[in-house]
């Protein structure tokens, strides 16, 4: 795969039913902090978390696969409202074939957007396939799209962004704060 032209890349994400969202590097910019007690750290942005959630109300659903287990993205996944949350996948085809079974979706329904050659199984398989531009040149050079916003600074809510115009449903999502 090689990064497509924007019209094929609008038609990829208005087919999409279900975006799923890797954790370190996309929703977080991939540092990890450890607290006196061993706890892992991790910083989530806002935009990202309001663009989830307007994509869910626009009828998309939400997913998380991550290799690592964090009760953190536990309870931001809870905060946000993402019902299909699966934590410590190092396999993740195996986990993103249990998502497509338990929402009964089609690879081609599904958008992934991941920053490590762990991903790839995945990126490789979905319609719509996305990166940010700190992820694994690999990544990167086999995606539909690569964000212009880095990891844990908005990334997310770009892609949440672009699918909601792709959708026809961005202007929707922005009325009630142009009012």
């Amino acid at each position: 795969m090689t990064t497509l032209d924007l019209t094929d890349v609008l038609a990829r994400a208005a087919a999409i039913k279900l975006m799923i969202f890797d954790v370190d590097g996309v929703l977080t910019d991939g540092s990890l902090h450890f607290g006196a007690e061993g706890e892992a750290l991790k910083t989530f942005n806002v935009l990202d978390g309001h663009g989830i959630k307007q994509l869910q109300h626009a009828g998309v659903a939400t997913a998380i696969i991550s290799a690592r287990r964090s009760p953190i993205v536990a309870r931001r996944a809870a905060d946000l409202g993402i019902a299909h949350v699966q934590q410590g996948v190092h396999d993740k085809l195996a986990g993103f074939e249990q998502l497509l079974q338990a929402t009964g979706m089609q690879a081609a329904d599904c958008g992934f957007v991941g920053d490590d050659v762990i991903d790839l199984p995945i990126l490789l398989r979905v319609g719509f396939a996305a990166s940010v531009p700190n992820g694994h040149a690999e990544v990167r050079s086999r995606v539909h799209y690569v964000t212009q916003t880095r990891g844990g600074q908005g990334a997310a809510r770009e892609l949440c962004d672009l699918i909601l115009r792709a959708q026809g449903h961005y202007e929707a999502a922005l009325a009630p704060y142009l009012q």
